[in-house]
């Protein structure tokens, strides 16, 4: 089949959870002998300009679009009054339309598929150009991202303002699911909320999917005991569970009991964060020149989420490192996991207390569960496996529709 993938973001460099499901599916379906294409709004929030040229790009045709998606505060204040959601319209550009328009009048596809909410601003001019199938990937439920936000919330305004944007994004997300052909999701949560806002194109699970061979643990690295957190702070959900682990956990970690070192890394971290640093027992690291050697230093991954949906990428890479993960249940929303066996839940602060105490204090327990996680990721999540998953739904939908 001749696939088109459109994206909000550059995919490159592959350091972050879409940016690693989107090539990795790409790279499945290259496998499978598919021509696959991409097309990438390159938003300067994200890191506008020049980017590192991925290997990937030589076996596909890949275009790129600058696009400025920046909010003056003239625009925020304005917002306040519109109706309409400006965390999407922010990603339409009209130049950008007509380049789109113009390479699918070039090339008849088979099957276009957009990546998550923020490209379905061109969604109506595809539908008019185009026979192919179009896909809706639905990395999380959007409006149930800035819902949860806000019920974490205890300033009033911020949460009056955060529910006014999951009611704008909620308006728009629900108008949008019916006009595609198909919807794919990562999880039976995402499947069932999206079915019971009554969808009735196809809705089908396909898992997040990853390229096992690139992942290799070395536990002759690995400090032991050591947490760490691994993850981009330009995503809210990420930062509000990193500063909620931070400020629970800052005196136990520093004079408390849990004698362990904690390490933050990713990009984006807000210079803020430098306070959180003590000497010798909590470090803010930044971004870190290679993720997989950081990942294979440490022990111990928290992944504090306290809202936000979908899988989260990071979780299922952790698993494929070996890594001893300690997660929320949202966090790890959409994983087939056991509780005690291939990853610890940890849902309020004493949970996560324990946890810690648990871990750090056997090293065994650390590596059996380590272990159990790389068994249920080459289970579930080899990308060859589900790439294979979602050209099956690809072909169920077009005799479907035939």
């Amino acid at each position: 089949m001749k696939i088109l993938i459109l994206t909000h973001r550059v995919p490159f460099p592959q350091n972050g959870g879409y940016a690693i499901v989107v090539c990795n599916t790409i790279k499945g379906l290259i496998v499978l002998g598919h021509d696959v294409s991409l097309v990438s709004l390159d938003a300067q929030t994200y890191g506008g300009g020049s980017h590192e040229r991925d290997e990937l790009q030589d076996k596909i045709q890949y275009t790129s679009y600058k696009i400025n998606i920046s909010v003056s505060m003239v625009d925020a204040m304005v917002n306040l009054f519109r109706k309409k959601s400006n965390n999407v319209d922010r990603f339409y550009d009209p130049e950008f339309e007509k380049l789109l328009v113009r390479e699918l009048k070039r090339d008849d596809y088979d099957i276009i598929q957009f990546e998550g909410l923020f490209v379905t601003p061109y969604l109506a001019a595809v539908r008019k150009v185009s026979k192919a199938k179009l896909i809706y990937r639905s990395h999380n439920i959007e409006h149930q991202v800035w819902e949860r936000l806000a019920e974490q919330k205890s300033d009033l305004f911020k949460k009056w303002y955060l529910r006014m944007v999951a009611k704008r994004i909620k308006d728009y997300e629900l108008q949008q699911l019916n006009n595609f052909d198909a919807i794919a999701v990562f999880t039976a949560e995402d499947k069932a909320t999206i079915i019971s806002y009554g969808t009735t194109i196809p809705v089908e699970i396909i898992p997040v999917g990853i390229d096992l061979t690139t992942y290799k643990p070395d536990f002759s690295k690995t400090e032991f005991p050591s947490l760490f957190f691994l993850g981009s702070l330009d995503w809210l959900p990420n930062r509000e569970g990193i500063e909620w682990f931070i400020d629970n956990f800052h005196k136990d970690l520093t004079e408390g009991d849990l004698r362990v070192k904690f390490y933050v890394a990713g990009h984006n971290i807000p210079e803020r964060f430098d306070d959180y640093e003590v000497m010798g027992k909590i470090f803010i690291q930044g971004e870190v020149d290679d993720a997989f050697e950081f990942v294979n230093s440490k022990a111990i991954m928290i992944v504090p989420l306290l809202s936000s949906g979908g899988m989260r990428v990071k979780i299922v890479e952790g698993m494929a490192m070996q890594k001893c993960i300690i997660s929320t249940s949202l966090g790890a929303e959409g994983i087939n996991f056991t509780n005690g066996e291939n990853i610890l839940i940890a849902n309020d602060q004493d949970e996560f207390y324990q946890a810690i105490e648990r871990c750090i204090t056997d090293e065994d327990f650390c590596k059996s569960v380590g272990l159990n996680a790389r068994k249920l990721v080459e289970r579930q999540h080899d990308v060859n496996k589900v790439a294979k998953e979602l050209v099956e739904f690809y072909e169920t939908l077009s005799a479907a529709l035939v």
